[in-house]
C-alpha cells in the first residue's frame, strides 16, 4: 500500500477532507487505489465542493464494482449518484441512475438493505408531488429495512423523510419526534459524512418550516463543535450556516449572525443553486436592517432578490422604518397576494400587522393577526404563539384599550425572555411602556422603556433605540376622551380644514379608514360636526399632531 493511500485513509477518518482528497487523488493518479478508496475519494471531493469530480469518481467506482462482480456495491454507488443528481436538479440523469440501481437489485434473490435505500428516492418523489401519506408509508418501510439490517445511514435518511412528511400533514409532535430520533445518529457520529450533513441541514430546515425554533436552537448548539470541526467542508456547510445565522440573530448575537451569514455566502459562491445563496444574503439584510444600516440592508435585499429569494418582509419593514409608509404597505400586500401557502404567509403576516398599525388600518391588522393565529395552530407551539399574543396586544393598544393590552404584553415579555429572543423581548417592553403611559402610570412606563432601552442599546438596534429615546425624552400626550394616537393625528388634520381624502393622502391610509376615525372621534367627543371637533381641538391644545 502506497504512503499516499495510507495518508489519505487516515485523513479521511479524521474528517480532514482537503488532506484526504489531496492524498487519495495522488494515489489515484498513480493507479494504486482500491475500489473502497475510490469511494472515499469521491466523498472527499464532494465535501470540499468538487461536485463534478464526485460524480466522475463515483461512476468509476460503480463500474469497478460491476467488473469485480459486486452488484450490491455497484447498486449503492448508483443510489448515491442518483440522490446527488436529484438534489442538484438533474432529474433525467438521476432517474437513469436510480433505474440502473433498481435493475441491479432485481437480479438478487435474497433480501438486501439496498432495497431500502431505493425506497428513499420514491418517498422523496411522493413528498414533492404532495402525496404525503404515501411518502410517510414509503419512508416507514425503508426505516424498517434499515433497522432490520442495522444500517444507521438508511434508518436516519428514512426517519427524517418520514418526519418531514408528517410535519407537512400537520402531525407536528409525531414528525418532530422522528426528526429528533434521526438527529441522535448525527450527534453520536454514527453516520457517513454525507448523510450527517444531509440529515442535519434537512432537519434544521424542517424545524424552521414549522417554527420549532427552540428545537432548532437545541440541535444547533448540541452540534456546534461537530459543524466547526471540518473547516474545509463545503457541502451542506453553506445552507447550515444560514440556519445557524438565523438562530444567532434570534438569540441576539447579531455580529455572530452576520459573520455566519457571510461565511455561508463564501461557501455557497459558485457551487450552490440560487435559492441557498438568496437565503444567506437575505439573512445579512435582516441584521443590517435591525442595526439601522440602511444602505447595506438594501444592497443585501436586492442581491437576495437577484438570487431568487423575495426580499420581503425585510424590505417592507425597512421602508416603514424610513417613513415610506405607502411603499411599505404596497410591498407587504403584494407579497401576501403572491404567497398562497401557510408557511410563507406566516413569515409575512407579523410585518403586515406592524405596518398596518403604523398606518392606522386596524381592521386589516386584525385580519392579518387572526390569519396568523390560525396558522400558528397548525405549527409547533412556541414562537408563532408569542408573535400572535403580542400582535393582539399591540392592536388593543392601538385601538385605545391599554388595559386589555397589558396582560398579553407581560406574557409576551416573559415568553420571549424564556426563548432567549432578546430583541423581541425589548420590543414587548417598549409596548408595555406605552400601555402604562396610556393608563397614567408614568413611573411604570419609564421602567419598561428603560428596560427596552438597555437591551436595544446592547444589541445595537439603532432605529428602535431612537424610538425608545424619543418616548423617554418626549412623553406622549395623555389621551383626551379616549382618543387613540392615530385619532389624535386625524383630529389635528381635521382642525386644519382638510377633507377626508386629503387626510388619507397625508397619512397614507385609505379614505374609508379616515371616515371611520372621524366617526370614532365624533362619538368619543360627543360632537356631530367637523366644526365642533375643530373647536374642541383648539380648546384642548390638540390642533397639532402628537409627537
Amino acid at each position: 500500500m502506497s504512503s499516499d493511500v495510507s495518508r489519505g485513509r487516515d485523513a479521511f477518518e479524521r474528517s480532514e477532507w482537503s488532506s484526504a482528497h489531496e492524498a487519495l487523488s495522488s494515489a489515484h493518479r498513480a493507479g494504486t487505489l482500491e475500489v473502497s478508496d475510490l469511494e472515499k475519494l469521491a466523498v472527499a471531493a464532494y465535501l470540499i465542493g468538487n461536485e463534478d469530480e464526485f460524480v466522475q469518481v463515483l461512476e468509476e467506482a460503480h463500474h469497478t464494482h460491476l467488473g469485480g462482480g459486486d452488484p450490491l456495491a455497484a447498486c449503492r454507488c448508483a443510489f448515491w449518484l442518483g440522490l446527488h443528481l436529484a438534489n442538484r436538479g438533474e432529474i433525467a440523469r438521476a432517474s437513469g441512475w436510480f433505474g440502473r440501481a433498481g435493475r441491479l437489485i432485481e437480479r438478487e434473490e435474497a433480501d438486501h438493505v439496498e432495497r431500502g435505500y431505493l425506497l428513499i428516492p420514491v418517498g422523496h418523489q411522493q413528498f414533492e408531488s404532495g402525496d404525503l401519506d404515501a411518502s410517510a408509508r414509503t419512508a416507514a418501510r425503508a426505516a424498517t429495512i434499515g433497522q432490520r439490517f442495522g444500517d444507521a445511514d438508511l434508518l436516519a435518511l428514512a426517519l427524517h423523510l418520514q418526519g418531514r412528511a408528517l410535519l407537512r400533514q400537520g402531525r407536528i409532535d409525531e414528525g418532530l419526534a422522528l426528526l429528533d430520533e434521526a438527529m441522535i445518529s448525527v450527534s453520536t457520529g454514527e453516520l457517513l459524512p454525507q448523510v450527517t450533513g444531509l440529515v442535519y441541514c434537512s432537519v434544521i430546515g424542517a424545524c424552521r418550516e414549522v417554527f420549532a425554533m427552540r428545537r432548532a436552537h437545541e440541535w444547533t448548539a448540541a452540534l456546534s463543535d461537530r459543524c466547526e470541526r471540518p473547516p474545509d467542508m463545503v457541502a451542506y456547510g453553506g445552507e447550515c450556516r444560514v440556519y445557524r445565522a438565523e438562530i444567532m440573530q434570534r438569540r441576539g448575537a447579531w455580529a455572530d449572525a452576520l459573520a455566519e451569514a457571510r461565511r455561508a455566502t463564501d461557501l455557497l459562491a459558485g457551487r450552490a443553486g440560487p435559492g441557498p445563496m438568496g437565503l444567506a444574503l437575505y439573512q445579512q439584510g435582516e441584521v443590517h436592517r435591525l442595526r439601522g444600516e440602511v444602505a447595506a440592508a438594501e444592497d443585501a435585499y436586492h442581491a437576495a432578490s437577484r438570487c431568487g429569494r423575495a426580499p420581503q418582509p425585510g424590505l417592507a419593514l425597512l421602508r416603514l422604518a424610513q417613513g415610506e409608509h405607502r411603499a411599505a404597505a404596497a410591498a407587504i400586500r403584494r407579497a401576501l397576494a403572491e404567497a398562497p401557502d401557510d408557511l410563507p404567509r406566516a413569515r409575512l403576516l407579523p410585518a403586515c400587522v406592524e405596518i398596518m398599525l403604523e398606518l392606522g388600518e386596524l381592521e386589516e391588522a386584525r385580519e392579518a393577526c387572526e390569519e396568523l393565529a390560525a396558522i400558528a395552530g397548525r405549527c409547533a407551539p412556541g414562537v408563532l404563539e408569542v408573535v400572535v399574543d403580542q400582535a393582539r396586544a399591540a392592536i388593543e393598544l392601538a385601538a385605545g384599550d391599554a388595559r386589555a393590552a397589558l396582560a398579553g404584553l407581560r406574557e409576551a415579555c416573559r415568553r420571549w425572555q424564556a426563548l432567549g429572543a432578546r430583541y423581541e423581548a425589548a420590543r414587548a417592553h417598549m409596548l408595555l411602556g406605552k400601555a402604562c403611559r396610556e393608563l397614567g402610570d408614568e413611573e411604570g412606563a419609564r421602567m419598561e422603556l428603560s428596560a427596552a432601552r438597555a437591551e436595544l442599546e446592547e444589541l445595537g438596534a439603532a432605529p428602535d433605540l431612537a424610538r425608545v429615546e424619543a418616548l423617554l425624552e418626549r412623553p406622549v400626550r395623555r389621551r383626551v376622551h379616549g382618543l387613540t394616537p392615530r385619532e389624535l393625528e386625524v383630529l389635528a388634520l381635521v382642525a386644519t380644514g382638510r377633507t377626508n381624502r386629503a387626510i388619507a393622502e397625508t397619512l397614507f391610509i385609505s379614505e374609508k379608514t379616515v371616515a371611520r376615525h372621524v366617526a370614532n372621534i365624533f362619538g368619543k367627543l360627543g360632537v356631530s360636526t367637523r366644526a365642533a371637533a375643530t373647536a374642541f381641538a383648539y380648546e384642548h391644545g390638540l390642533a397639532h399632531p402628537p409627537t
